[in-house]
């Protein structure tokens, strides 16, 4: 072989190496596109995951009467629970042929005032009843703007059968907006600390009267 024809091959390995290294390159850019299509095609898929009723569900904190809850936005604390056969408000009594339970709470929030929504009663059952409508919003805990820095104080008053008081349960939501649906809403759900004894008492034993005037002052 001459020196001419080994100066004509070299040439030639080196295109082919400088060709092997451009194919590695645009394999190496390819699998790096596929790569991040597949990441995205997975962040798509758990999006698709936490669609429709999953963004509804709420958030859900628990606790016990006399505990401080903390659902993050806002924190709750069951203060008291009674049971009542009348109410009383603004002069007039409302009588009923179930129970009238009274929860007092007091609520604070960490940093943006906000209201509570109507809370509920959860039984032991898992049935739910929203409080009553014979209480006027401006004599619940739905009504003041919780503030932060301190607590402020009110109620709810549920009209239940005697038969849901074991076990039940008081849930503190935040106001549902008609037009917007916010997803993982908070809750907190307080354990209220009836048992059987303390049904049997709420249930028999009411207070002739519950005088939601007297409350306020």
């Amino acid at each position: 072989m001459t020196a001419t024809q080994e100066r004509s091959v070299a040439p030639r390995g080196g295109r082919s190496r400088r060709q092997a290294a451009r194919r590695e390159r645009g394999s190496g850019a390819l699998h790096l596109v596929v790569g991040l299509l597949l990441a995205a095609g997975a962040v798509g898929i758990q999006s698709l995951d936490l669609s429709g009723d999953d963004h509804s569900m709420p958030l859900t904190y628990t606790g016990a009467k006399g505990e401080n809850v903390d659902a993050g936005r806002f924190s709750v604390r069951v203060e008291k629970v009674s049971s009542a056969k009348t109410l009383k408000a603004d002069g007039k009594t409302t009588a009923t042929d179930q129970v009238f339970l009274v929860v007092e709470a007091a609520a604070t929030v960490p940093s943006k005032p906000l209201h509570l929504g109507e809370a509920q009663l959860l039984t032991a059952d898992g049935k739910k009843f929203v409080a009553s409508d014979k209480v006027d919003k401006m004599d619940t805990l739905a009504y003041p703007w919780i503030q932060p820095g301190w607590w402020s104080k009110g109620r709810y008053v549920f009209e239940v059968p005697a038969t849901a008081l074991p076990g039940a349960q008081a849930v503190f939501t935040l106001p549902v907006s008609g037009l917007y649906s916010e997803p993982l809403p908070p809750e907190a759900q307080v354990d209220l600390g009836i048992d059987e004894a303390a049904a049997k008492q709420l249930g028999s034993a009411p207070a002739e009267v519950y005088d939601l005037d007297e409350k306020k002052k």
